[in-house]
């Protein structure tokens, strides 16, 4: 059974509890943040992954401050540890409710970018 692997994603690899579901995405793009310590430094994955491939990943999520967003066309999928939230892209609404509570649970607004290609 092939199944469809449709949505793009953005997902940093320090937010998973284990990285290894990374091996089972088509990986399209990996950008390495440029901070000095490595310690610091943000491994960001971008994906092809299916809905199931999402469901997986939104329960491995780190901690409260990371998300990780997914869309294919106008739809958006994003993710945080214990909340998801799906809406079209140009809802300015209910992306102001996804930011809202982004910043409710302690992630800075200026991280609060997802973007959507």
């Amino acid at each position: 059974m092939n199944i469809q692997k449709d949505y793009k994603g953005a997902i940093i690899e320090e937010s998973l509890v284990d990285n290894r579901l990374l091996n089972n995405l088509e990986i399209i793009n990996l950008e390495i943040t440029t901070e000095e310590n490595p310690a610091e430094r943000w491994h960001i994955f971008k994906v092809h992954a299916s809905k199931d491939d999402i469901d997986k990943l939104s329960k491995n999520i780190n901690d409260k401050k990371w998300y990780m967003h997914f869309w294919k066309g106008k739809d958006v999928i994003l993710c945080f540890q214990d909340k998801k939230f799906e809406f079209n892209r140009g809802d300015e609404n209910a992306k102001k409710q996804v930011i809202d509570y982004g910043i409710s649970i302690g992630i800075p607004r200026e991280q609060l970018n997802f973007f959507i290609d």
